[in-house]
């Protein structure tokens, strides 16, 4: 159909250019793959009316797509809003309408002279997605300007040429390294930016985190060193970096900043190792990579970290940093995208791609790691249902019989253990982890999670608070609940993460609440609600209570509650939550069933139990006593078996 647009229609600071197909922002092109830079024309045909998502299907995709095409269309929205640097919870140019569609909320510019572009029309000469088919199957590779590119390949180098350049060049510089006289070099601390792609190809885009990912994830096992986490430097995603302010932000005095450029079946990687005070360069280079040499290269890494490294390093450090073994690279492609996805935290998105590459190659430990992570989340705060925890245990399990010192698999085993009620088995699991790197951040911030459940307040904040010394900057959705329970709302309230999803929104307005801000609070549970999921449709219940809106609050945590035992999804401290909202509205028979649950579940933080001010008009019942001193039998018991 042809567009009804003019050739060039400005809105904000940006500009879409049909006749060139391109989308700029204030005069610079901003990668757009085809996809949703055609989702971007038809929204703006219709700009202000919602464009259902069956009109979409039927402009964008083909008849046979339609069994992949909610997959297919939540990529592009999410492609087309990180265009943009829109979000879904504050939208200023696509927003969701509810289960109909999406709609065009800015307002629209035209111009009447357009300068032709050299390269002709509509996608004409931008490369091809290497997004997966509906059928799995990845585009077959030509060279660049005639047919599709071999992506697949070109991914897998780009982990092992990246992994050849840190091991080579940057690793001597920072382990724990001797010199010849015996001397011990003190480490620094490093974090390593997402690698910026300065190619035309946006599908590859998503290379830049989760290369940093796994480079990241490489070294967490290097005690001398002192890595930020992945969770602390995902916001700097595409973005322009302040060298000092970055540094400042993370605590560290290194940066590793990246770029890649693919071509065909080439790969470009230019790195600089960056001193953060004086900005002086410490290391820089190039390196260009080619499929043929592949494995040459994993053979040339292996050698090089084992024989020529002469590092301090434990038996388990030593054997962390080999090469892995040969991973399929369509598979390894699968992962990359999951990976990103899941630090997204578009978990539903994750589960695909990880799904798909474990299904391909099912030999690749970190793949069933954060497929279960993706799985723990999903059951978590999308309502996914007990299946998905099942799920979970299994790929955990499958990660650690390939690979039984995984640490990520490790870790969110143990987050699993935490929230289905075995805190006393995920303890043992994340000081044994520790003991192997006591500088990993996020196990740090695990291990205060289960602190927290056991009523060990004081060292659950000194478990998060190393964490967050360590650079654990935004703790992959999780806050430091611990403040609240100590009754210290303000630092608890600083202690959220920056940002304005869902989750976030519920614990700001759940401290305001606290705090008895109750305007702003009522703000904030509303806007997320916005994004129905558990934990904002508790907050939601509180909304309602400040509301005076009794029944609609009771009715809402109804069916939270029938969901959470009909689906055996939520962890304890989310029914917990529930409880309290009963207890708020007045409900104290269902309060108290919602609270017994809860501590029988595996939520016994008796401290927080004994003096919680949301729970005081249940103090007076037979039950609450009862319940608490349940609560109180447990956390001795802890108490006594790990703080002897």
């Amino acid at each position: 159909m042809p567009s009804t647009l003019p050739p060039l229609v400005r809105f904000a600071n940006f500009e879409v250019d049909l006749r060139a197909g391109e989308l700029r922002r204030e005069g610079s092109k901003v990668r757009l793959q085809e996809q949703p830079f055609s989702l971007l024309t038809v929204l703006l045909e219709s700009a202000g009316e919602v464009v259902t998502r069956e009109e979409l299907r039927k402009r964008l995709w083909s008849e046979d797509t339609f069994v992949d095409f909610d997959h297919r269309l939540a990529v592009a929205v999410s492609k087309l809003r990180d265009a943009l640097r829109d979000s879904a919870e504050k939208p200023l140019f696509v927003e969701t309408v509810g289960r109909r569609g999406y709609r065009f909320v800015s307002q629209l510019e035209s111009a009447d002279s357009l300068p032709v572009d050299s390269k002709g029309g509509v996608g004409e000469t931008s490369l091809p997605s290497s997004r997966p088919t509906a059928n799995g199957v990845l585009p077959k590779a030509e060279p660049l300007g005639s047919t599709r590119s071999r992506t697949s390949r070109l991914i897998f180098l780009s982990s092992v040429g990246f992994a050849v350049l840190l091991g080579v060049i940057v690793l001597p510089k920072f382990f724990h390294i001797r010199s010849a006289k015996g001397q011990s070099l003190s480490p620094r601390s490093l974090a390593i930016l997402p690698l910026q792609n300065h190619g035309e190809d946006s599908s590859s885009d998503f290379l830049g985190l989760s290369l940093a990912d796994v480079l990241i994830t490489k070294l967490a096992y290097v005690n001398s060193l002192s890595v930020r986490p992945s969770a602390a430097i995902e916001k700097y995603r595409g973005t322009a970096i302040d060298l000092q302010k970055v540094a400042a932000d993370l605590k560290v005095d290194t940066l590793l900043t990246g770029s890649f450029i693919r071509d065909g079946d080439n790969l470009r990687i230019t790195y600089q190792l960056v001193d953060a005070k004086t900005e002086k360069i410490l290391g820089q280079g190039v390196i260009d990579l080619k499929y043929d040499n592949l494995l040459t290269v994993q053979d040339k890494v292996t050698n090089q970290l084992i024989s020529e490294l002469q590092l301090t390093l434990s038996p388990t450090e030593a054997e962390r940093l080999k090469s892995e073994a040969a991973v399929n690279p369509v598979a390894y492609e699968y992962f990359l995208q999951g990976l990103d996805f899941h630090g997204q935290h578009k978990f539903p998105l994750a589960i695909k791609m990880l799904e798909k590459s474990t299904e391909i190659d099912p030999n690749y430990a970190p793949a069933w790691a954060y497929l279960g992570a993706s799985y723990t989340s999903d059951a978590a705060f999308e309502l996914g249902g007990r299946e998905q925890y099942r799920r979970a245990q299994a790929a955990y399990e499958r990660a650690l019989a390939i690979r039984p010192s995984l640490l990520d698999a490790q870790m969110f085993l143990a987050n699993l253990l935490v929230d289905t009620g075995k805190v006393e088995q995920a303890v043992p699991l994340l000081r044994d982890a520790l003991r192997t790197n006591g500088n990993s951040a996020a196990t740090h911030w695990e291990l205060g999670y289960a602190y927290r459940f056991a009523g060990m307040l004081n060292e659950s904040v000194a478990e998060c608070e190393r964490a967050r010394q360590l650079g654990l900057v935004k703790a992959n959705g999780s806050v430091l609940n611990t403040y609240l329970y100590l009754g210290q709302y303000q630092k608890f309230l600083e202690s959220l993460p920056p940002d304005d999803s869902s989750f976030t929104l519920f614990y700001r307005g759940f401290g305001e609440f606290h705090e008895k801000n109750f305007d702003q609070a009522s703000k904030d549970f509303d806007r997320a609600y916005e994004d129905p999921t558990l934990y904002s449709g508790i907050g939601k219940a509180l909304s309602d209570s400040i509301h005076q809106r009794k029944a609609e609050g009771l009715g809402l945590l109804n069916g939270l509650e029938r969901q959470v035992r009909e689906r055996g999804v939520g962890d304890p401290e989310a029914t917990y939550k529930i409880a309290e909202a009963y207890a708020v509205l007045g409900d104290k028979i269902s309060a108290g069933r919602a609270l017994r649950t809860s501590v029988e579940s595996g939520f016994f933080s008796y401290p927080y139990l004994a003096r919680d001010p949301l729970l005081n008009d249940l103090r007076s019942e037979p039950e609450f006593d009862e319940i608490l001193q349940k609560a109180r039998q447990r956390h001795e018991a802890f108490k006594r078996a790990f703080f002897k």
